[in-house]
This record gives structure tokens, C-alpha cells and sequence, in this order.
């Protein structure tokens, strides 16, 4: 699976952004999918999990009723709305893939098989 993150940009406080992971290969239906996060000087973080159905997610607690993570198999994509952004929120954020379809899989970054580029996301004040 190769993945490709797209969508971030700079926004203000309290606005809203949505990125999206485009897939290829035939194992992406299959795959529980993850989106984590680094921002500059601390450790990449878990932020949000969904299943290969599409039917279970999992958040970190930061972002908790503010982000929701989605999913279109027919499209090969995996997508993050990200709503009343935060300062805090700025960072990186990667879209991986893990092999196993369960959703709780896809929130550990060592047990993710695939990752994509990142995209950068930066909310100002």
C-alpha cells in the first residue's frame, strides 16, 4: 500500500480543515488506518483510528469531538476533518495503514505497516 496525504495548510483558530489520504493497492479495503501527528520537538502521536469497514473509530483524547476520521473504500481514501482547530494542533500529520482491519491496530505507530508523506498543518492564533 502506498499512501499520500493531502489537504493541509495554514488556517486560524477555531477554523476548520480537512486532509485526505489517497491509497493504491488492492489491500487498502483491508486495512485499519491511522492518522498521527508530530509537531516540532516532541514524539509523533496517535490522534485517530477507523477500521477497514469504516464502521469503528478511536480518538485521542485531544482531539476528541473535534476531529472525525472517515473513510470511502471505493475511493482508495482515508480522510481527517479537523474542526475548531487549536494552536496545539499544529503539526505534521501522517496517514499510516496497518494490515490488520481492527481498529485498535491502527493506534500504536509501531505496529503500522505503511506510512505516507505528511502534510503540514498550522493553526495561528
Amino acid at each position: 500500500v502506498q499512501l499520500q496525504a493531502s489537504g493541509g495548510g495554514l488556517v486560524q483558530a477555531g477554523g476548520s480543515l480537512r486532509v485526505s489520504c489517497a491509497a493504491s493497492g488492492r489491500t487498502f479495503s483491508n486495512s485499519a488506518m491511522g492518522w498521527f501527528r508530530q509537531a516540532p520537538g516532541k514524539e509523533r502521536e496517535f490522534v485517530a483510528a477507523i477500521n477497514w469497514s469504516g464502521g469503528e473509530t478511536i480518538y485521542a483524547d485531544s482531539v476528541k469531538g473535534r476531529f472525525t476520521v472517515s473513510r470511502d473504500n471505493a475511493k482508495n481514501t482515508v480522510y481527517l476533518q479537523m474542526n475548531s482547530l487549536k494552536p496545539g494542533d499544529t503539526a505534521v500529520y501522517y496517514c499510516a495503514a496497518s494490515t490488520i482491519p481492527l481498529v485498535a491496530a491502527a493506534t500504536l505507530s509501531y505496529g503500522m505497516d505503511y506510512w505516507g508523506k505528511g502534510t503540514q498543518v498550522t493553526v495561528s492564533s
